[in-house]
């Protein structure tokens, strides 16, 4: 990381940042070829390893990838402010970011996929609450989980 003064290095904090967003964007690769796509999530940070949930449909540009390589990233932001100043060149932005690398892989197993969408509508609602869902709305759908093993979080406040 180039500027050490802006980075996140409490672990807490960096979830808490996490935890902040509901949108991160999933990083793909085909062929030397960059692929980003927003997507709604879920995650867990538990024993020291983060986890990132989330869905797509059963085929697709974002599945067939994933299918040919499972390296993947995501990154999530927010507080989003404008540091104005009197000259173009002193403008800048305050915000908070995390990146993650690791690998994605789809999960099949039907438990899982539950506990999975489960994960990420708590995520997105603010809710404990637990959902069932129906063969068929399993059947209807692609889960993923993103093993993250490497992460780093970066903040530039308003001074």
């Amino acid at each position: 990381m180039h500027r050490k003064d802006w980075e996140i290095t409490d672990i807490v904090a960096k979830i808490a940042v996490i935890d902040r967003c509901k949108v991160c964007r999933l990083g793909l690769a085909e062929d030397n070829r960059p692929y980003v796509v927003p997507l709604n999530y879920g995650y867990r940070y538990v024993g020291g390893v983060l986890t990132v949930y989330v869905h797509g449909a059963l085929r697709g540009k974002k599945r067939e990838m994933i299918g040919k390589n499972s390296a993947a990233c995501f990154e999530v932001d927010a507080g989003h402010q404008l540091i104005e100043a009197d000259k173009a060149c002193g403008h800048g932005f305050a915000y908070e970011s995390v990146i993650g690398f690791g690998h994605i892989t789809v999960i099949d197993a039907k438990d899982e996929k539950t506990d999975a969408l489960n994960v990420i509508m708590k995520h997105q609602t603010g809710k404990d609450a637990v959902y069932s869902f129906s063969d068929a709305e399993l059947d209807s759908v692609a889960v993923y989980k993103l093993t993250i093993n490497d992460w780093t979080g970066k903040q530039r406040k308003i001074v």
